[in-house]
């Protein structure tokens, strides 16, 4: 069992530093009886680092310098003197610290899947770039979408015959992926990650994402030094951000005369599967269920049910906040509700959802996963949601903190306001006084006006 201690510390040079300190701290305590104010071992606040373990640190990017964690602090299962939470042998669950969570390869990576945004000339160069690289430099396996390979725009590029015979193709919805892709790399916009995610009903292999489109909140990493960075994700350098993914199942209403069971429809989503009234003019009317017990009924334009990771997608738009990816939770958002009281909640990610058609709704629910999928939801219809065991390890630039901020402030402009230089304080007391006098004035030239005779 991991030590408190090693949990504060990333290296062995930091523990031995640390429990000599500790040791030095017991005895100064015994005197002076002065605890530390502060959460984190006085040991590692002076220690300094040597320089090989500085240098080191430097080189690698992610989570590596921190000292603390993401978790909370485990709460005390004892309350008062006889009070206590009664011990559970079916909890066997543990979380991980997110800042503790970095990639690792038990053997180098051949297969690596690229997935570029198709139609778009200013994609085509780093494609190209990229597969060649992948391919001569550094012999790996490339795996591209056939829809890629006749894009015109790449066949007129003059370069690229001299890779393409050795890239290997599939069909997305056609051929299985499953065990045969190590790494993922995406050039594009967030709908490239969103595309990797849907690829994979299962187990997802770590990717990797450059901005090369539009918006990019999900999309770290900038294409100019591009062989640098994925050599340090090559070598195990690297931070990951594990982004929980949603597990819908459509159950259909079997019908008398329907001999042949119909096998649930499962799908994982990344973002967010949203419920809404289709082209109906009528207001949706669907019922809601946490673990069997029913919560509310939603009035309105519908409703969405998303990820953390999706909470900055359609559900911001729709009033939800805004929640870190490492946040274990479901976020269910009412889209344009008929009532003022039906706000966005937050539940844990460990609850299943069900929604269905309430008995007196007039018209049917459509229900989309990722925005893909569209479908209809007949009464009697349900939609069970839960979170997945099967998330996006998706590779970060920095860490998972910086990343996220970074992407709020030049995607979003989160808290962006004009910013102006306060007064001084003399000129605030002048621009009082000079108003005094002005309500002075006017109410000299008030009380000198002639009266009416």
């Amino acid at each position: 069992m991991l030590s408190m201690e090693s949990l504060w510390c990333s290296s062995e040079t930091e523990l031995s530093a640390l429990r000599l300190c500790k040791s030095a701290e017991r005895a100064e305590y015994r005197f002076k009886r002065k605890p530390s104010k502060s959460l984190i071992p006085q040991a590692l606040l002076h220690a300094q680092p040597e320089p090989q373990l500085r240098h080191h640190r430097q080189r690698r990017s992610g989570t590596w310098p921190r000292t603390r964690s993401l978790n909370a602090p485990s709460p005390i299962q004892q309350f008062g003197p006889c009070g206590r939470i009664m011990k559970n042998s079916a909890m066997v669950m543990q979380i991980q610290d997110p800042a503790s969570q970095r990639l690792t390869w038990y053997k180098p990576p051949l297969t690596v899947l690229v997935i570029k945004k198709i139609h778009d000339a200013t994609i085509i160069t780093p494609f190209v770039q990229l597969v060649h690289w992948l391919v001569h430099d550094k012999s790996m396996v490339v795996f591209v979408e056939a829809s890629v390979l006749e894009d015109r725009l790449l066949s007129e590029y003059g370069n690229f015959n001299l890779v393409k015979e050795r890239l290997m193709t599939f069909r997305a919805g056609t051929d299985d992926l499953t065990d045969k892709i190590d790494f993922i790399i995406c050039l594009g916009g967030d709908g490239t990650l969103l595309h990797a995610s849907s690829l994979f009903q299962q187990s997802v292999p770590p990717v990797m994402a450059f901005h090369l489109g539009s918006l990019g909140f999900l999309t770290p990493f900038e294409f100019n030094n591009f062989q640098e960075q994925v050599m340090n994700v090559l070598e195990g350098h690297a931070a990951l951000t594990l982004r929980s993914r949603l597990q819908c199942v459509v159950l259909r209403k079997r019908k008398d005369d329907d001999k042949d069971k119909k096998k649930p429809t499962t799908i994982l989503v990344l973002n967010e599967v949203v419920v809404d009234r289709g082209p109906s003019p009528y207001l949706s009317n669907i019922d809601l269920f946490l673990d069997g017990k029913h919560i509310t009924s939603v009035q309105g334009d519908g409703l969405i049910v998303s990820t953390p990771t999706g909470s900055t997608a359609y559900a911001v738009a729709a009033g939800a906040s805004m929640i870190h990816p490492a946040v274990p939770a479901i976020m269910v958002t009412p889209i344009c509700p008929h009532s003022l009281s039906f706000r966005p909640i937050v539940v844990p990610a460990g609850v299943e959802l069900k929604i269905a058609l309430s008995p007196d709704a007039r018209n049917a629910m459509w229900v989309s996963f990722d925005g893909r999928n569209r479908q209809a939801l007949q009464h009697g219809d349900s939609l069970y949601v839960t979170t997945s065991v099967y998330p996006v390890p998706s590779i970060c630039a920095f860490d998972q903190i910086s990343d996220w901020f970074d992407s709020l402030a030049e995607c979003l402009h989160w808290n962006v306001r004009k910013k102006q230089q306060q007064k001084q304080m003399d000129e605030l007391s002048d621009a009082t006084q000079s108003s005094s006098d002005t309500l002075d004035d006017i109410e000299n030239n008030h009380d000198e006006r002639p009266t009416d005779t």
